[in-house]
């Protein structure tokens, strides 16, 4: 679209996209970023399912620290969207995929940034991709947690006996480097 094209046209220029990130990126965010190390990057990503997707701009910038990288994705939005802050949390996964794939060994922090002009005024949905779901606390609770672990080097085996259907896999999968299984196979007889 036209307003697609300027907003492109405007923010591919390194000091426009500067000054930008400087008047828009929250306080305690730009106080991590380097802005004069600002780069273009390509914002064209393709998912797994072999859809591409573009973001509108992606920035690289170094840290303050001098350590990692920071980057900043600007989505440019003329209607909206409910679940854009979800496509938001897409496009910053994809960065940071971008990023691992090039050979980096942390993820670097994504900010993602929508540039709204609508007609509806104001912009009528949450940028929080939690509220996303129909159970947004139980997503919250998951979502900004540790994941479930199952350890099973650390189960005891006479924990694992109680599994009932489970125990037989468990052991078996927990033991498989053992040279001579036949030490607890004869336990395995009861489940």
């Amino acid at each position: 679209t036209p307003h697609d094209a300027l907003f492109r046209r405007f923010l591919t220029h390194a000091e426009t996209a500067r000054e930008f990130l400087e008047i828009y990126l929250p306080p305690a965010l730009q106080a991590v970023c380097n802005l004069s190390t600002l780069k273009l990057e390509s914002g064209s990503f393709v998912e797994e399912n072999l859809k591409a997707h573009i973001s509108d701009m992606l920035y690289s910038l170094e840290t303050t620290t001098g350590k990692g990288y920071v980057y900043c994705v600007v989505e440019h939005q003329s209607t909206e969207n409910k679940m854009m802050a979800f496509r938001m949390l897409r496009y910053s996964v994809s960065a940071m995929q971008q990023h691992i794939s090039q050979g980096h060994d942390t993820l670097p922090l994504v900010i993602p940034v929508l540039f709204y002009h609508g007609s509806v005024t104001p912009y009528p949905y949450s940028m929080n991709w939690l509220e996303c779901f129909d159970l947004p606390e139980q997503a919250r609770a998951l979502y900004t947690g540790d994941f479930p672990l199952i350890d099973l080097t650390v189960m005891p085996d006479s924990e694992i006996m109680t599994h009932r259907r489970v125990a037989l896999m468990e052991l078996v999968l927990k033991h498989a480097r053992q040279r001579d299984m036949l030490e607890w196979l004869k336990e395995l007889v009861y489940l």
